[in-house]
């Protein structure tokens, strides 16, 4: 008599594990895609933050705010009083005089945009002044 033990996987149970692997990928993967997209969200508010504190200090330079448009895509950059934005993303400033100033900022990874304002009116979508807000 001899006595022989096979070692190894049914081929049950790798499909089995094959299955399994298959929807935990089905969940995940979405999920990587938002997390990207509030990534993306977070840069432009990030860097609309950073263009307040820039407005606010040029205006006490100068007594006016500037505007422009500051860019940093595709290895391309452009600043707004020495502003450089997050990689990807673009921020556009607009001053009105002495009196206030609004930026919008896109990101070249998303179609959302995000904007803040200061002493004017309303940007969409920021709806409440010095928050930054996406749509």
């Amino acid at each position: 008599m001899r006595n022989t033990t096979r070692k190894g996987f049914t081929l049950i149970e790798l499909l089995i594990v094959v299955v399994i692997i298959g929807i935990l990928a089905a969940i995940a993967i979405p999920k990587f895609a938002n997390t990207k997209e509030k990534a993306y969200l977070a840069s432009m508010k990030s860097d609309l933050r950073n263009m307040a504190t820039v407005e606010e200090g040029y205006f006490s330079d100068f007594q006016v705010y500037t505007t422009g448009t500051g860019t940093n895509v595709g290895g391309t950059t452009s600043t707004i009083a020495g502003f450089v934005p997050s990689a990807g993303v673009t921020v556009t400033s607009a001053a009105t005089g002495g009196t206030g100033w609004s930026a919008t900022a896109r990101h070249s990874a998303t179609t959302r945009t995000c904007a803040i304002f200061i002493g004017v009116a309303a940007v969409t979508p920021a709806t409440v002044e010095a928050e930054p807000k996406c749509n």
